[in-house]
């Protein structure tokens, strides 16, 4: 098929009075192919000309503006707020779902989104790595997917699934996770914050964490929730830091928690005091391999946009008002400086 630019070259300029004839010709071409799904082929038949020439009529088509794309279907804004998004943040990977205009978080809409990406990213044969972050969204993520025997993926958590006096919270999805897919299942058994730094140096040592960090250094994807700092933060409401740690890492400059970790508005790791004391795997940024959030919800937007702009992550997955939200917030941040 001739490029645009031979098109373009080869198509002759025509005396005024022949201009409107040929524009009335491409118009028509352009009706049959759109609007009657006619064969490039088949209009050359109907018109009585030969396929170049058909060719050449639906270039003019579009040159001349006689054709607007338009797409129909429900998920239009979706797709478009998902470009957006990427090319705001330079995302390799970006899904927005749909949702009800009045939803502020929608982290069931949000976790089916991220348990169909991972249906259609896992190898059904291959051996593959993939590693798992807790957190209310990807709960809804592990609840969402479909059974599958996968014996050969081999699930590993990104972060532990105890408070400092030995209590299991609620949000250990690579169980889950490894569970629906049929997979091997690395869990994380240790608190996510010790309650010394020495006691957090001694676990990092044993031979099974040393182990699970290895896994994750070959994973293929990692995947993970989103938090936020505030009053009702997920590390404050389970259990895992205290108010006074809390209190202190805002006063750093925390806007989000990134496997436990916490980022500034620049998406880099503030100066909290727990840090040394956290066992979960700490992301660094600018990785080749897809690492992806899923996430929803007015009070995770400028974690998100952290996590973004710290290049923390290259992979998004999140609701249309959620997504609204993020571009909006940029915008103003813009505005104002």
């Amino acid at each position: 098929m001739e490029t645009a630019e031979k098109v373009k070259k080869s198509v002759p300029r025509y005396p005024p009075d022949t201009t409107d004839r040929r524009l009335d010709l491409a118009a028509r071409a352009a009706w049959l192919s759109y609007e009657k799904h006619r064969t490039q082929d088949q209009i050359a038949k109907e018109m009585q000309v030969s396929r170049q020439v058909v060719q050449r009529l639906m270039a003019l088509a579009h040159r001349s503006g006689l054709i607007e794309f338009r797409l129909n279907h429900v998920l239009k804004d979706c797709i478009e707020l998902a470009e957006a998004l990427r090319d705001r943040y330079g995302l390799r990977y970006c899904d927005v779902a749909p949702n009800e205009s009045e939803t502020i978080e929608d982290m069931a809409t949000v976790g089916s989104l991220g348990a169909r990406y991972l249906e259609t990213i896992l190898p059904p044969n291959e051996s593959f790595t993939l590693g798992v972050g807790n957190g209310r969204t990807m709960r809804e993520l592990s609840r969402r997917l479909d059974r599958r025997e996968l014996p050969n993926c081999r699930c590993v958590s990104l972060m532990g699934n105890l408070t400092r006096d030995g209590k299991a919270n609620n949000h250990d999805v690579v169980t889950w996770v490894a569970e629906a897919l049929g997979a091997q299942c690395y869990p994380r058994p240790m608190p996510i914050i010790t309650n010394t730094a020495e006691e957090c140096r001694v676990l990092q040592a044993q031979p099974g964490y040393l182990s699970i960090s290895g896994l994750i250094a070959e994973a293929g994807v990692l995947i993970m929730g989103m938090g936020f700092f505030g009053a009702r933060c997920s590390l404050l409401e389970d259990g895992f830091i205290t108010e006074a740690e809390a209190r202190q890492a805002i006063a750093a400059g925390a806007v989000g928690e990134m496997l436990g970790f916490a980022i500034d508005q620049d998406g880099q790791f503030v100066d909290a005091e727990y840090h040394d004391r956290l066992t979960s795997y700490r992301q660094e940024p600018n990785q080749e391999r897809p690492v992806v959030i899923v996430a929803s919800g007015l009070q995770r937007a400028a974690a998100i946009i952290a996590a973004c702009n710290g290049r923390l992550v290259n992979g998004l997955i999140t609701d249309e008002n959620t997504a609204r939200i993020l571009l909006d917030e940029e915008r103003s941040k813009k505005g104002n400086r």
